[in-house]
């Protein structure tokens, strides 16, 4: 089986803890709460690009190195792609309506990747 992508999240956490911080104190740094933070680390929330900026700068890091991190589809190729296919747009309406949570959809599309691997 494939090992895990690092995420976002896992190399902010991994840079955090390099400095032996806390959510706490990394977040008395940067303006933003414990939670927030915890948040982004487990990746249940997406900072903004302040707030990756202001990250980045207190790992002394770049915001280009962390956002290599980012997994996320930009809203740009989103809109593109729906007005190119508009059953892609429709797809995402449905997703959007539905009550799949978004780790069983990461599931699904796991387990879709591992199956063309094989």
């Amino acid at each position: 089986m494939k090992e895990r992508t690092k995420t976002l999240g896992d190399r902010i956490r991994e840079l955090r803890t390099e400095k032996d911080w806390s959510l706490r104190e990394f977040g008395r740094r940067i303006g933003k709460t414990a939670p927030h933070l915890s948040d982004i680390e487990n990746n249940r929330r997406n900072p903004s690009e302040e707030v990756l900026r202001s990250i980045a700068s207190e790992l002394d890091t770049t915001y280009e190195a962390l956002k290599q991190y980012d997994q996320r589809v930009p809203v740009k190729e989103l809109k593109r792609r729906a007005n190119e296919e508009p059953t892609y747009g429709f797809a995402l309406r449905r997703l959007a309506e539905s009550d799949v949570s978004a780790q069983e959809l990461l599931n699904i599309l796991a387990d879709r990747t591992d199956k063309r691997e094989d």
